[in-house]
């Protein structure tokens, strides 16, 4: 298995402050260094990458993946982990966003079961959460290229290239506060 945790945004919601190096909410860690502990908890032995290339996180000492290709947003980043999930061998690629202050073992591992399609994606508050979802890497790929090649960059579009082979995952009540994310001041302060 191999784990890319998405850090290349600009967080210009958050005046630019690198948001995975935020104090999580019981301030005794980061947000990545929870959600790395969370990951190795859910996953012992999953490669676990640094997806997108952001100085901040460089001390960290992680492996860092860059986007492929670079300035499309999120579906490079997507793109570079499913590939290096590919050259690896993996059977699965979890695509975790920085900034999930909640996520916790219990629902990574969730995430993880063994699933029918090409993907498993938790449909939380009527949308699709592609930066909280397992991949199959190749099927995957396949549905990141057609996307590039018609110049659609949003990953809900690779989503519905997946269509049928999609599997949503309706979370309750507590599953989808582990999937609440920090994009904005206010909604670390809630």
């Amino acid at each position: 298995m191999t784990i890319g945790v998405f850090v290349g945004g600009k967080a210009t919601r958050m005046g630019g402050a690198a948001k995975g190096l935020l104090r999580a909410p019981d301030g005794t860690q980061t947000l990545i260094g929870r959600l790395v502990r969370e990951c190795a908890r859910a996953a012992p032995g999953a490669a676990l990458f640094l997806v997108g290339q952001s100085a901040p996180y460089a001390a960290l000492g992680l492996p860092q993946l860059p986007d492929d290709p670079v300035g499309v947003g999120p579906i490079g980043g997507l793109r570079a982990l499913l590939l290096r999930a590919h050259a690896d061998q993996s059977e699965l690629a979890l695509a975790l966003a920085c900034d999930l202050p909640f996520l916790d073992e219990s629902v990574i591992s969730s995430l993880l079961v063994p699933f029918s399609g090409r993907a498993r994606v938790p449909f939380v508050a009527g949308r699709l959460q592609p930066l909280a979802a397992a991949y199959a890497p190749e099927a995957t790929l396949r549905a990141v290229e057609r996307s590039l090649a018609l110049g659609k960059h949003a990953l809900m579009h690779v989503l519905d290239q997946l269509g049928s082979e999609l599997e949503s995952v309706e979370f309750d009540a507590e599953g989808a506060r582990a999937l609440r994310d920090w994009d904005t001041p206010e909604d670390v302060q809630r």
